[in-house]
């Protein structure tokens, strides 16, 4: 079971997560707000962490991005609103996943355990996994091992979440891959219908690997492939 630090400024969302995480058999520790939030993250370890976006004092995005400076920690991001750019800047800051409120406890508990499913099967990947792969006259570069990308000598900063399903396209190049395929292997969890998380995903990708993006082929109505032979 997990340990789990839930982050929230209304005391009834924080109190219903905190009930469906310990009858799962989770332990619970709440803060109110973001500096809250960050103070206990720096004390204390946890398994995962539920993070609002809008609070007083340190805004959830704020929150991230100092907890992000220490810790590598999976994050779950809650917010009322459910825009793209929202997304596109939690998953900026290396944000695991996104669920807008108001939510079904049990959706939220089931991406909890799909988040901590796929952290696991990554490490583990990354274990047993040595192979480095060079694209373009290795103008593109990858260390799979190391979970380092380099474009044309320089090493490329990515999220968590965008290194998950660049590797994943790259273990499975030259293969159409569904979106529904995608969502699940790289996310860990049955897909929910909702495709923007991962084409928000792949416009963040695309926009990492710059002048290599064409690599990452869009297949219109199915999904997406990574092109070994661009």
């Amino acid at each position: 079971m997990y340990k789990i630090l839930v982050v929230d400024d209304e005391v009834r969302i924080r109190s219903i997560i905190r009930k469906y995480a310990e009858f799962e058999g989770h332990t619970v520790v709440e803060a109110g707000d973001g500096m809250e939030a960050v103070r206990v993250a720096r004390s204390e370890d946890f398994d995962i962490i539920i993070l609002d976006i809008m609070m007083p004092e340190l805004d959830g995005f704020s929150a991230c991005r100092e907890i992000r400076k220490t810790s590598h920690v999976p994050i779950i991001m809650l917010s009322a609103r459910g825009e793209e750019y929202d997304k596109i800047n939690g998953f900026e800051l290396g944000v695991d996943d996104y669920v807008v409120k108001p939510f079904s406890p049990r959706e939220l508990m089931l991406r909890v355990e799909a988040v901590m499913k796929r952290m696991k099967r990554t490490q583990k990947e990354e274990r047993t996994e040595n192979q480095i792969m060079e694209f373009d006259n290795g103008g593109l570069r990858v260390d799979l091992t190391a979970r380092i990308v380099y474009i044309d000598g320089k090493r490329v900063d990515m999220s968590p979440k965008e290194y998950d399903l660049f590797f994943y396209l790259l273990r499975n190049r030259n293969v159409a891959l569904t979106r529904e395929r995608l969502i699940s292997e790289v996310w860990g969890y049955d897909f929910f219908g909702d495709a923007r998380t991962l084409d928000t995903h792949i416009k963040l990708l695309r926009k990492s690997l710059g002048k290599y993006s064409n690599y990452v082929v869009t297949l219109r109505g199915v999904g997406y492939r990574f092109e070994e032979s661009k």
